[in-house]
């Protein structure tokens, strides 16, 4: 399980998006790390950025530098919002992002998990606003056309993610892939009250599913 830290209980480090960050929860232990952490008796450090997980390879550092038991990485969602990177770009930032985290952790469990699902980017590519009230609901900008040409829809970059892991995982057992349409499925996206954070109690779901999956797959549990 990599380095074991000095606490009783695993460290865990998980990096996100507003996903992540979970500001919709009823509270700060609420949110869906949170919850998995409290079910699985892990040590958390949430590293959630609302608009600006965009692998940026100061955080990859700084997980990199921590003692740390098991590493989860939510990908995709804010780089498809802002439209910040196409296709050419996309997985060897991921590649660097690992690269850089595994200089001193290369045995450590690391989970890939794809972003969750959002109706409006699911095959339409970012940047995406507000619209106005009183509907308060997201709304994609990009053009289908581009895709083929490289732009990025959610549907891309899971496919992509899958992809990268089943091939570096070759040579990486370390290394995972989790479908985030595994802890909020498609047909829950009346829990996304503005078309792409979930409410509260769908944090709470994420949560318990995420917990499952620690259990199941790392014997990660409480």
């Amino acid at each position: 399980m990599g380095r074991r830290t000095p606490h009783r209980r695993p460290r865990w480090v998980h990096y996100g998006s507003s996903i992540s960050q979970s500001a919709e929860a009823e509270g700060p232990t609420e949110t869906w790390p949170a919850a998995t952490a409290k079910t699985a008796q892990l040590n958390l450090t949430g590293l959630g950025f609302a608009g600006n997980a965009m692998l940026d390879l100061f955080v990859a550092r700084t997980i990199r530098n921590l003692p740390v038991d098991f590493i989860s990485l939510e990908i995709g969602t804010n780089i498809v919002e802002q439209a910040a990177m196409r296709r050419r770009t996309f997985l060897p930032a991921v590649h660097g992002f690992l690269d850089t985290i595994q200089e001193t952790h290369p045995d450590t469990p690391i989970l890939i998990i794809s972003p969750i699902p959002c109706p409006v980017s699911e095959n339409r590519p970012g940047p995406r606003y507000a619209m106005r009230p009183p509907a308060g609901q997201l709304e994609a900008t990009g053009h289908t056309e581009d895709i083929p040409a490289g732009a990025l829809a959610l549907t891309v970059v899971r496919e992509q993610l899958q992809l990268m892991v089943k091939q570096r995982g070759q040579q990486d057992p370390a290394l995972a892939y989790l479908d985030g349409r595994i802890l909020l499925r498609p047909d829950e996206t009346d829990d996304l009250h503005d078309g792409i954070h979930p409410n509260a109690a769908g944090y709470l779901r994420m949560g318990a599913r995420l917990a499952q999956v620690l259990a199941e797959k790392y014997a990660l549990s409480g």
